[in-house]
């Protein structure tokens, strides 16, 4: 099985590669292509990928390459996890809002439309050649924001799926609290890319026994401070929510502790730097534990599950939480919203199971999202300043027209060397 990783030079790449070589039974890959334009990372990055399989007794060959179309040609499927314009567009994203009384995120907000709009059309231009080169190749998608970027990939007709690491990190953690495997905890999660709850915790599959009210009561105290939520927040909700539902819930708190302290971007870059040293040690032939704190935790788990059902026969079936088109699954969404839920995998693609038990709180600002994505993706694929300034409107987080028109002319600025019209 052949394997292509557009940005391959990435940090979380090997964190990639050690779930190729303990999984190797649940996805036999062969050969691995890395694919990136900056190519002193991507070779400090292949070689500790190739010092991890060896290590780790894995035969498959780590190959390298600046050439998209090298590198996807055979490709069984292609991995995105690109970011456009690096950590310094990211620290742009999570400042220039700020300016306005917005929040500074590289995936929600402003900040999460400009990413979008740089994004968008790399992807796009990487799937087409897919699509020449080698036309029954999935695409997996882990390019934030996911719900965006896949969405662009299926408007299209590419044969793509979109993949978050929340759900797995959260099934992990319940199954750590109940005292189970992770294979036995069920999540129904719903929502969009990074605007998700869990509205049950079922043990044994989607028909077993909701657990999530016992989780809420026992470890209500621990599950707020984690969240940084108040418990009463959790107990009206009745689900758990994912940690970015505090952007909307606590807005103008996060608006003022993040005018306060270094941005997220600074962090990581700076871990990347030492990183990147580390990986150039010869004598490092395991993922390092400070790869946990540049975030993508369980990554690797949640790619090889996908992958290996999406490629494998009918016995490798399973249900997973990905990104995928609605068509009827919500019904106040329209068919072609992108939408994050527990689906049916396999070499067809992915069917989104039923999902019951949202109200309001969940409904509605789902569909507010929802309507500002459309318009976040007219922006990325048409461009212009008018187009930009509905995206701006339409957003929950910003929504006033004189912070619309201000954040719209910010993101131009800030961003013209990745947008034509700007």
């Amino acid at each position: 099985m052949r394997l292509a990783v557009a940005g391959g030079g990435s940090t979380y790449t090997p964190e990639l590669i050690d779930g190729f070589a303990r999984l190797r039974e649940t996805l036999p890959v062969s050969e691995l292509v890395l694919i990136d334009p900056d190519t002193e990372r991507l070779e400090l990055v292949a070689g500790l990928a190739r010092r991890i399989f060896a290590a780790q007794g894995h035969e498959a060959t780590v190959t390298t390459t600046a050439d998209v179309d090298a590198g996807i040609d055979g490709a069984d499927a292609v991995l995105l996890q690109l970011r456009v314009g690096g950590q310094a567009a990211r620290l742009r994203d999570e400042t220039w809002p700020l300016e306005c009384g917005c929040v500074g995120q590289e995936t929600t907000g402003a900040g999460g439309l400009a990413k979008a709009l740089r994004t968008v059309p790399v992807v796009l231009d990487i799937a087409e050649r897919v699509r020449r080169t080698n036309p029954d190749a999935w695409i997996i998608d882990f390019t934030n924001p996911v719900g965006i970027v896949t969405r662009a990939l299926l408007q299209a007709g590419h044969k793509a799926i979109g993949l978050c690491n929340i759900a797995v990190v959260l099934q992990r953690k319940f199954a750590r609290l109940l005292d189970v495997s992770p294979e036995e905890v069920h999540l129904d999660h719903y929502g969009l890319n990074h605007l998700t709850w869990e509205l049950g915790v079922r043990l044994g599959g989607p028909d077993g026994t909701d657990v999530l009210p016992k989780l809420l009561a026992d470890h209500g105290e621990d599950f707020a401070r984690e969240l940084r939520m108040p418990r009463r927040v959790l107990e009206t909700l009745g689900a758990f929510p994912s940690y970015y539902l505090r952007y909307f819930y606590a807005h103008d708190e996060a608006v003022g502790e993040l005018r306060t302290k270094p941005s997220r971007a600074e962090e990581v870059a700076a871990i990347e730097r030492e990183l990147l040293t580390m990986y150039g040690d010869p004598e490092l032939r395991e993922k390092p534990e400070l790869l946990s704190r540049r975030g993508g935790a369980f990554y690797s788990e949640a790619a090889v599950a996908l992958a290996a059902s999406l490629l494998g026969s009918e016995t490798s079936r399973s249900v997973q939480v990905v990104n995928v088109r609605n068509d009827g699954t919500l019904p106040y969404l329209p068919d072609d919203a992108v939408i994050e839920v527990p689906a049916e995998i396999g070499p067809e693609g992915a069917v989104p199971l039923p999902v019951t038990g949202a109200g309001p709180l969940q409904t509605g600002l789902v569909a507010h999202v929802t309507a500002y994505e459309h318009l976040a993706l007219d922006a990325a694929l048409h461009g212009g300043r008018e187009r930009v300034f509905k995206a701006m409107l339409a957003h929950p987080l910003i929504g006033q027209y004189d912070r619309a028109e201000a954040l719209t002319d910010l993101l131009a600025a800030n961003n013209r060397e990745h947008l034509e019209w700007a």
